[in-house]
């Protein structure tokens, strides 16, 4: 995958990934998806989500396989002279340094945040944390559901019934991932004016606060945490889950007029004008007994054929659907939302440009599978890679254990 085939937004764009596990690969995809020549740089015993399984393709879990396409490999010993030295000669000729290590770590190495704005002024060099470098957490290791249980989310999440529970996907590393990205972006933006780079950090930790929203707004308004609502929202009725005859449907209304148009479209208008229900902080008063007026309209009806009826009056409602639906159902399909090459099938970037788009150029590597091809873009000669690799400074196609 030579750079200079690549097209897209970031074509051009040279980035050195030295993040493992998620929040940081996640970030460098979304910028290889669209034309960033992303180089993974891998610790000899690779990153350790290639043992996150099953399942497996080859030796390499899906878990690593889901954030990794569009990227080159190579395995390189960091901990080693001879690896700092390989990893500062492709920083010459790169843009953006990305790391997650342990705050202080390259400054033990001798390639800290100053010596690397001393060596390469241009370079944007992002780190992800879990906590920051300093305050009563810095340098703590953060991991996703760890966060989510001191930022509020996982007492925020379930039911009564259920007590609190860590939401199913890892929306902490995710987003983290998510926010990095747009600081990247924002530090290129930056660079085109002032000529020089800069270094950024998001943490899982204030990426935990920021996403807590309306949480956090709601209790800087009235000073009380939430309770558990499991799916029905703090400020919004109806909002949740109800029964149909063949499925569960999700509702969410998000003003009064759009819950009189369901009412009507339900054959039920009164309910639109009951005192009760007629405003929103009525209907949050006397939400058990809205939710037993809808129920048993929504009960009489089969979920597919009601949802696309509301959906197509402009209502906001959907039916309870596993994973395998959603990747598979027609809208899914029609809009290209799943891309395939070779034995690889995964999700389509969601950042949809007009002209320059998003591409699948190459299927996630195998550990260090770039290595030769990579070294020799930065003026290694045969001679000098065979040298490295019988050092152990860079890694052949076999993973230390």
């Amino acid at each position: 995958m030579p750079p200079e085939t690549a097209s897209g937004a970031m074509a051009g764009l040279r980035v050195i990934d030295l993040t493992r596990v998620l929040g940081g690969p996640y970030c460098t995809q979304i910028l290889a998806d669209h034309g960033a020549d992303v180089i993974k740089v891998e610790p000899p015993a690779g990153d350790e989500v290639r043992d996150w399984g099953p399942p497996f393709h080859g030796e390499d879990a899906a878990y690593f396989v889901g954030i990794n396409r569009n990227k080159r490999s190579i395995g390189l010993d960091l901990a080693s002279e001879g690896g700092r030295a390989v990893l500062l000669k492709m920083l010459e000729r790169a843009d953006v340094l990305i790391e997650n290590f342990k705050p202080g770590t390259l400054d033990k190495w001798g390639i800290g945040n100053d010596v690397l704005r001393a060596k390469f002024p241009k370079l944007v060099h992002c780190r992800i944390s879990g906590f920051g470098a300093d305050g009563p957490r810095g340098g703590n290791p953060g991991y996703d559901a760890i966060i989510q249980a001191m930022t509020g989310m996982i007492a925020a999440t379930g039911s009564p019934q259920s007590g609190p529970m860590r939401i199913g996907v890892p929306l902490v590393d995710i987003t983290t991932g998510l926010y990095a990205a747009i600081g990247i972006l924002m530090a290129l933006s930056e660079r085109q004016r002032s000529g020089v780079g800069q270094f950024l950090e998001t943490t899982l930790y204030e990426t935990g606060l920021a996403i807590m929203h309306p949480h956090t707004a709601n209790y800087f308004m009235h000073g009380k945490p939430p309770q558990l609502t499991g799916n029905e929202h703090p400020n919004l009725v109806p909002y949740a889950i109800f029964p149909t005859r063949t499925a569960d449907i999700f509702i969410g209304v998000g003003n009064d007029g759009t819950f009189r148009k369901l009412c009507k479209e339900i054959g039920k208008p009164e309910l639109g004008s009951d005192v009760r229900f007629a405003r929103n902080k009525d209907r949050i008063a006397n939400r058990d007994a809205l939710r037993a007026e809808l129920a048993a309209v929504f009960r009489q009806h089969d979920a597919e054929p009601l949802c696309d009826r509301l959906l197509a009056a402009g209502l906001p409602a959907g039916p309870v659907q596993s994973i395998d639906t959603a990747l598979t159902n027609a809208h899914t399909a029609y809009r290209g939302d799943i891309i395939e090459k070779d034995w690889y099938k995964g999700v389509a970037s969601p950042i949809r440009l007009e002209r320059t788009k998003p591409s699948l150029r190459g299927v996630p590597p195998k550990f260090s599978e770039h290595a030769t091809a990579v070294l020799g873009e930065f003026g290694y000669s045969k001679g000098e890679i065979d040298a490295l690799i019988a050092e152990g400074v860079v890694c052949g196609p076999e993973r230390k254990r």
